[in-house]
């Protein structure tokens, strides 16, 4: 019983997180939210590629090649058909086959 309520409290908790900003800001029109909501995601994204890659070594193994063709198919993916979440999943699949099979 206890952990049902634990787990119901923290339910509530997190989505009145998620939901209060709406109501928070739904009347007004803050110009620096606006800007964060521009300019975040396009930072997030940096962050996550350059937290990826921090670990690369470029002089052992196998010099970084398979972290280069799956940032390359990421890239050329997106530029091919305009799909986000297409070409992160393609750069992905490619960068396992590249690490799984090729070069073991």
């Amino acid at each position: 019983m206890y952990e049902i309520i634990l787990i119901s409290v923290m339910a509530c908790i997190t989505f009145l997180t998620r939901v209060l900003p709406f109501f928070i800001f739904k009347s007004k029109s803050y110009p620096i939210i606006e800007y964060l909501g521009d300019v975040l995601p396009y930072a997030i994204m940096a962050m996550l590629v350059v937290y990826c890659l921090r670990s690369v070594d470029l002089f052992s193994g196998n010099h970084g090649i398979c972290e280069m063709i799956g940032v390359g198919s990421v890239i050329l993916l997106y530029l091919i058909k305009r799909n986000t979440l297409l070409s992160i999943i393609g750069g992905t699949v490619i960068y396992m086959l590249c690490v799984q099979i090729i070069f073991i």
